[in-house]
């Protein structure tokens, strides 16, 4: 970034009434527990020229309304790195989060642990790790900003392992620090805008933008409850399909409404979760993050219509997780052929990707509620459904295979699909009488239910 800015020059881009919090003062000989020559005048001038005693400044301040608790690292403290020091200050502002839940938003610049304190500074990180699955444990949000630079241990715990991850645009993000890569390596491969691309981080957010985004993330994740979602209404109502292959029809209509259609009409604003946390996205098939609806949170994983990949079910499966974990209710959205099946699925793990997200449906806590919208296609659809909380648009079906695919299993002539899909009995009526799913929402014909049933 062209312009570093400082710990205090951060926080004030996101509030106004930082109050700073006690911090314990560890004893130790003038140049560290290492006996560092030089280390204590490197401390007194890096304290001269930032104003501060060390790496990190912890406080609590309201951002746009919502209180939380901020860690703000100064970079130009020797590198923001980690010392014994910055893990106390560290821990006692986790600490205080647990103690007055609240949620915790790390404003990292860091260059990684500091070499004049040697593994008694690496292990500050198992510290910082403790503290924030103490705070996850707790169902308290954890929301991180990558400034520039965000490296080395300090981006592998309270960067990366933060719940949402925003970044600066043209930050220096990386697990690797400048100084450290080989020779060859590209550098764009160490930027927000690539972690982005990869799915580590969630969103690039301006500076301006800065105050107005977290506070938006904060009141969203801090608001639990335990009624489930209600399932969207279509945004146009229509009869229900005549027979099986009308209902197949009618689902791959590029007329009928789509993921986007239903999410703009349910949520007054929404934010997005991106990212698998392996490497990979799937924005094409897979949309996922929270969104008020009529004055609470509600989680969102909606297909679009597309295959899913293996990035997106693992996106999913984080969502519902997280949710899980802040008590929010879940709502999500079936609309695919099924799960992408090409040989690079299967490269990038499609079987595994798609049993976790099982797991995390099948162990949520929270209530989770189910719309099917368009194509229902086999386990790549299931994975995302709520037992016992799944309905279903009259622009839609649910099948345990697409009915072509199910004709050619059983050796039957193309002139035979029609009836094929017919037999599995994939109208949303049929799906009602079967007891796969509660009901109909947005039509007035058999098979109807009501959400609040």
């Amino acid at each position: 970034m062209a312009d570093r800015l400082s710990a205090r020059e951060t926080v004030a881009l996101v509030t106004d009434d930082f109050t700073e919090l006690p911090h314990p003062e560890r004893d130790s000989p003038e140049d560290g527990p290492l006996g560092w020559p030089g280390y204590g005048a490197a401390r007194a001038r890096a304290a001269e020229r930032t104003g501060e005693r060390e790496s990190v400044i912890c406080g609590t301040a309201r951002i746009e309304g919502t209180r939380a608790v901020l860690v703000a690292f100064e970079f130009g403290f020797l590198g923001g790195s980690l010392g014994e020091r910055t893990g106390d200050r560290l821990e006692a502002a986790y600490a205080h989060a647990r103690a007055h839940r609240l949620p915790v938003v790390p404003l990292v610049a860091t260059g990684g642990s500091r070499m004049q304190e040697g593994m008694l500074a690496l292990t500050q990180l198992q510290r910082v790790a403790r503290q924030s699955a103490l705070t996850r444990q707790a169902g308290l949000a954890q929301i991180a900003v990558l400034r520039d630079p965000t490296t080395g241990g300090g981006w592998a715990t309270l960067g990366a392992g933060a719940d949402v991850v925003l970044a600066l645009p043209g930050a220096q993000v990386g697990f690797a620090g400048s100084r450290v890569r080989p020779a060859d390596a590209d550098p764009a491969a160490y930027t927000a805008e690539a972690q982005v691309a990869a799915g580590a981080a969630d969103a690039l957010v301006g500076p301006r933008e800065l105050r107005q985004t977290l506070g938006r993330w904060l009141r969203l994740l801090t608001r639990p409850s335990a009624a489930p979602a209600p399932p969207p209404l279509p945004p146009v109502a229509s009869g229900l399909p005549a027979t099986g292959w009308d209902a197949v029809r009618r689902a791959r209509s590029p007329e009928r409404p789509r993921a986007t259609a239903y999410l703009d009409t349910y949520f007054t604003h929404r934010v997005t979760l991106a990212g698998d946390r392996c490497g990979g996205t799937d924005p094409d098939g897979m949309l996922c993050g929270f969104g008020e609806h009529e004055g609470r949170t509600v989680a969102y994983a909606a297909q679009t219509g597309a295959a899913t990949r293996p990035a997106g079910y693992r996106t999913a499966a984080r969502l519902v997780r997280l949710a899980d974990r802040l008590g929010i209710p879940v709502l999500t959205l079936v609309d695919t052929p099924g799960a992408a099946n090409d040989a690079e699925a299967e490269r990038q793990g499609a079987g595994a990707a798609i049993a976790g997200l099982f797991d995390a449906v099948a162990a949520a806590r929270t209530p989770v509620t189910t719309l099917v919208v368009g194509e229902g296609g086999s386990g790549g659809a299931l994975a995302l459904a709520a037992p016992g909380n799944t309905w279903a648009t009259p622009d839609s079906y649910f099948s345990v295979i697409a009915p072509e695919l199910a004709a050619a299993i059983l050796k039957r002539p193309p002139q035979e699909v029609e009836a094929t899909a017919e037999q599995l009995r994939i109208r949303p009526q049929d799906l009602v009488e079967l007891g796969v799913i509660r009901g109909v929402v947005g039509s007035a014909g058999p098979g109807e239910g009501h959400p609040a049933d």
